[in-house]
């Protein structure tokens, strides 16, 4: 069972969050980046549902810590500009097109992977805390719960990318890219929600082995 975060470690979690989104608010208004607003909107959103969860389940503060963190990289994704040479021709010059392994990663990708490997952990949290076993004691990490966890990170993660198809059609130019690059999004967010469960149930094992 994780430790939840106490009152003081969420209110620093909290502004922390809260100041590198103010200064993201401040470029995003400079630069009339209107896609970005977008985004800033649905970090507040997820700011608010994950508080929301976290007062019904007490989540730990390693995990609300890990949200924060990735807005974040979010936030820097959008925002910070990159050396032509980082990124392609046919894409605009900011972290999120920057190609860590050319032709197969790109930063986006791995702020995708990361962020859906949080939610899956999310949902774990909450499940555990919510819901007991079958023989009325602690939920198990078994292989099958977690996969509906990291089912259930992936289903978050395609929500984001309906997000992101919505901007496409209200907004004249995007970062969101081609259907290959959603379908990659796509394949990043499985990656991360599977390595999430992995973690998960050997972090899980290790304790047991530990106190047994």
């Amino acid at each position: 069972m994780h430790r939840p975060a106490t009152p003081g470690q969420v209110r620093r979690i909290l502004w922390v969050s809260a100041a590198y989104l103010s200064v993201a608010a401040v470029f995003i208004g400079r630069d009339r980046n209107f896609e970005f607003l977008i985004y800033l909107a649905v970090m507040t959103v997820i700011i608010v549902a994950v508080l929301a969860v976290n007062r019904r389940a007490g989540l730990s503060a390693t995990l609300l810590a890990g949200f924060s963190f990735w807005g974040l990289l979010h936030m820097i994704g959008g925002l910070v500009p990159i050396p032509p040479h980082w990124h392609s021709t046919d894409t605009s010059p900011v972290v999120y097109n920057w190609r860590l392994i050319p032709g197969y990663l790109r930063y986006d990708q791995l702020v995708h992977g990361f962020g859906v490997g949080l939610t899956t952990w999310l949902i774990w949290q909450a499940l555990s805390v919510r819901v007991r076993g079958h023989d009325g004691g602690p939920l198990q990490p078994t292989p099958g719960m977690l996969a509906v966890c990291a089912t259930a990170g992936m289903g978050f993660g395609a929500l984001n990318e309906v997000v992101e198809f919505i901007a496409t059609l209200i907004l004249p130019s995007t970062n969101v890219g081609d259907h290959v690059n959603t379908g990659w999004d796509l394949v990043a967010n499985l990656v991360g929600a599977t390595v999430a469960g992995l973690v998960i149930h050997a972090v899980s094992r290790w304790r047991a082995a530990r106190e047994g």
